[in-house]
C-alpha cells in the first residue's frame, strides 16, 4: 500500500512539472542566444588580460616580470569592483547635460542589465591596463593602483558616457563601435601623462644617446599578441551585443583582415626602413591593426579594413620612433604608439571609410569632422584629468621606486621574490643581496670551472 502511495505521489509531481513548464518562445530563445554571445565576448575580453600580461612581461626585463603580473591581476580585480561601485553609474546612468551619468551606482535601477554590466567591466579594466606596460620597470605598485582607481572610477567612465552612454558625442553622431578612442586612446593618453610624471628608466637616455633596453623573452611576448588577437574577436564581436548572423561575421572578418594587414605592413616597412624585419615591431603591428579597426569594424568594408590595418602598421613604426627619439617618452612596450596613435587613426578612418557617411563613399566631410572633434575632446579631457590625478597623488607620495630598487628589479623590491627561481637553484646565487648581478655571477662561475678544468689537466 505504501509503495502504491509513493508511486502515485511521484506520478502527480511529474504531471505537475509538465503542466507548469514554460514553453520556449522565439523571443526567449533569441534573448538567450544574444546573452550567450555577450557572455562569450566577456570571457574573451577577460582572457585578453593574460595577453597583456605576457606582452608586457616578454617585452621588459626578467627582473620585473613578477611585478608586471601582479599589476595586471590587480588591474582586473580592482577595476571590476570599482566599476560596479561607481564606474558603471558614471558611464551609463542618467545623463547630466551629456557629460556624466548620475545614477546606477552599485547597479541600482539597472538590475536587468547585469550581463551588459559585466561585459563593460572587463572593458574598463582593459583601458586601465594599457598604462601598465608604458610605466613598467620603475613605478611603485601602490602608485599604479591609485592611477587605476582614477582611470576606472572617473576618467574612463566620462569618455564612455560621451560616446556609449547617450552623452554629447553620441548625439553628434560620433562612431566608435568597440572603443578605438573610448578604450584605447583614453588608456594611452593616461599612459602619456604617467610617463611624463615618472621619467625614463635608468640608462634609457644617457648623455644624448638613446639606448635600447631589450625585452627578456620575445616568444612570451608573441604568445601574448596571439592571445590578444584571439580575445579581440570577442572585444569587437561582442560589442554587437547580439548574436546577429550578419553583423557578427562582418565584424570578425574586418578584425581579422585589419590585424593581418597590420602585421604585413609593419614587417615590410621595417625591412624597408631598417633593412630587416623587426620582430617586436611586427608583433606590435598586429595590435596596431586591431586597435585601428576597433572603431569602424562594423562600418567599413573588407577592403577598407585592410587599408586601415596597412596604414596602422606604417604609422606604428613612425610613431614609436617619434615618441622615443623626439618626445623622449620611455614606453617599454610601445603602448602609447599602438593604443594611442593607432587608436586616433582608426577613429578618424571611420570618417573616411565608413560605407554610410564616409568621405570616400560620397558622404562628405561631416562624419570626418565629428570624428576629429571626438578625438580632440577625449585628448583634452584625459590629459587634463590624468594630470590632476597624478598631481594629487604626487603631493602625498613618490610614485617612482628608488634607484637601488630599480637596479635590483621591482620583483625583489616590491614583492620580495623573483619570477624565475631556476637561476637560484642552478647557480646558487645569494639572493639576499638585492643588487647582485646575475651576469657577473655567471661569468665568475664559468671562470672557476675553467680554472678547475685546467688544474685537472695539469
Amino acid at each position: 500500500m505504501i509503495n502504491k502511495i509513493i508511486a502515485l505521489s511521484l506520478g502527480l509531481l511529474s504531471v505537475g512539472t509538465v503542466a507548469y513548464a514554460a514553453e520556449p518562445t522565439v523571443e526567449s530563445v533569441v534573448t538567450s542566444l544574444n546573452m550567450a554571445w555577450v557572455m562569450i565576448g566577456t570571457f574573451l575580453v577577460f582572457f585578453m588580460h593574460a595577453g597583456f600580461a605576457m606582452v608586457e612581461s616578454g617585452f621588459t626585463r626578467s627582473k620585473n616580470a613578477l611585478n608586471i603580473l601582479m599589476k595586471n591581476f590587480l588591474t582586473m580585480s580592482i577595476g571590476a569592483v570599482l566599476y560596479y561601485l561607481i564606474g558603471y553609474g558614471f558611464m551609463f546612468g542618467s545623463s547630466a547635460n551629456g557629460f556624466i551619468g548620475t545614477d546606477g551606482f552599485l547597479l541600482g535601477g539597472h538590475e536587468d542589465q547585469i550581463g551588459f554590466f559585466v561585459f563593460q567591466a572587463v572593458f574598463a579594466a582593459t583601458c586601465a591596463t594599457i598604462i601598465s606596460g608604458a610605466v613598467a620597470e620603475r613605478i611603485k605598485i601602490s602608485a599604479y593602483v591609485l592611477i587605476v582607481l582614477f582611470m576606472v572610477g572617473i576618467i574612463y567612465p566620462v569618455v564612455g558616457h560621451w560616446v556609449w552612454g547617450g552623452g554629447w558625442l553620441s548625439k553628434l553622431g560620433f562612431v566608435d563601435f568597440a572603443g578605438s578612442t573610448v578604450v584605447h586612446l583614453t588608456g594611452a593618453l593616461g599612459a602619456v601623462i604617467a610617463v611624463m610624471f615618472l621619467g625614463a628608466r635608468l640608462g634609457k637616455y644617457n648623455k644624448g644617446e638613446i639606448n635600447v633596453i631589450p625585452g627578456h623573452n620575445i616568444p612570451l611576448g608573441a604568445l601574448g599578441v596571439f592571445i590578444l588577437w584571439f580575445g579581440w574577436f570577442g572585444f569587437n564581436g561582442g560589442s554587437s551585443l547580439a548574436a546577429d548572423p550578419e553583423l557578427v561575421p562582418h565584424v570578425v572578418t574586418t578584425t581579422l583582415l585589419s590585424a593581418s594587414m597590420g602585421v604585413i605592413s609593419t614587417a615590410f616597412y621595417s625591412h624597408l626602413k631598417y633593412k630587416r624585419i623587426d620582430a617586436s615591431l611586427t608583433l606590435n603591428g598586429a595590435l596596431a591593426g586591431l586597435v585601428g579597426i576597433t572603431a569602424g569594424t562594423a562600418n567599413v568594408s573588407f577592403v577598407g579594413a585592410m587599408i586601415i590595418g596597412l596604414v596602422a602598421g606604417v604609422i606604428l613604426i613612425e610613431a614609436v620612433e617619434l615618441i622615443d627619439r623626439v618626445f623622449r617618452l620611455d614606453d617599454p612596450v610601445g603602448a602609447i604608439a599602438v593604443h594611442g596613435v593607432c587608436g586616433a587613426w582608426g577613429t578618424i578612418a571611420v570618417g573616411l571609410f565608413a560605407m554610410e557617411g564616409g568621405l570616400f563613399y560620397g558622404g562628405g566631410a561631416m562624419l570626418l569632422g565629428v570624428q576629429a572633434i571626438g578625438v580632440f575632446a577625449v585628448i583634452i579631457w584625459t590629459c587634463l584629468s590624468t594630470t590632476v590625478a597624478l598631481f594629487i597623488i604626487t603631493r602625498f607620495m613618490s610614485i617612482r621606486v628608488s634607484r637601488e630598487e630599480e637596479i635590483s628589479g621591482l620583483d625583489f623590491a616590491e614583492h620580495g621574490s623573483s619570477a624565475y627561481e631556476t637561476t637560484k637553484s642552478i647557480f646558487n646565487e645569494n639572493y639576499s643581496d638585492a643588487t647582485s648581478n646575475f651576469g657577473a655571477g655567471l661569468i665568475s662561475r664559468l671562470e672557476n670551472i675553467n680554472k678547475q678544468t685546467e688544474s685537472k689537466i695539469s
